[in-house]
């Protein structure tokens, strides 16, 4: 059995959950609302303070689905009470960023400046102390995305292994390659 998929999710205070007939699952807390369809052979038992995760057999198939679920609702009960928060590094001379709504204008080294447009569900901000490379902190309820907008960003431009600049996670270690030795 799944050491994962079979440990129960304790529901936190404050933090409603709803199965519907069509299989989406619904997560209400004091941060927002998160839903997520689920596989209609996994049974979600919804008791008054945790919720279990059972699947039907012990396929392949069903082994795996059955984790990932555990984990997703877990993610998701985590993000509408506590929320997840991702900060990302700007190494290199010039970089900035200034976020303006939902937008960020990112200075990478490049002839222009990149704009990039956030989701609505995400929070962004940035900040530039003297001494510190540039950071961007972003902020929302659910991992998934939150996940996926960090990627994008970091993908602009990836931390190259000789002097190390680009967008970086702020708990990112990049491996530093030698250079060119000189000659004679």
């Amino acid at each position: 059995m799944s050491r994962i998929g079979k440990k129960p999710v304790v529901l936190a205070k404050g933090v409603t959950a709803t199965l519907s007939a069509t299989n989406e699952f619904v997560v209400k807390g004091p941060k927002g609302e998160l839903r997520q369809d689920i596989d209609r052979d996994i049974k979600i038992n919804i008791e008054a303070d945790q919720i279990t995760i059972e699947r039907p057999t012990d396929q392949i198939r069903h082994r795996a689905l059955h984790g990932l679920y555990r984990s997703l609702i877990a993610n998701m009960i985590v993000g509408v009470t506590d929320g997840f928060k991702r900060e990302l590094e700007l190494v290199g001379v010039g970089y900035r960023a200034a976020v303006t709504g939902q937008q960020i204008d990112l200075a990478l080294g490049f002839s222009h400046n990149i704009i990039f447009e956030l989701p609505k569900e995400i929070k962004a901000s940035a900040t530039a102390e003297k001494g510190q490379n540039p950071r961007i902190i972003l902020e929302s309820n659910d991992k998934q995305l939150l996940g996926q907008v960090a990627a994008k960003l970091r993908s602009l431009r990836k931390p190259e292994p000789y002097k190390g600049k680009g967008v970086r996670y702020s708990d990112e270690i990049v491996r530093r390659k030698a250079g060119k030795s000189a000659g004679k």
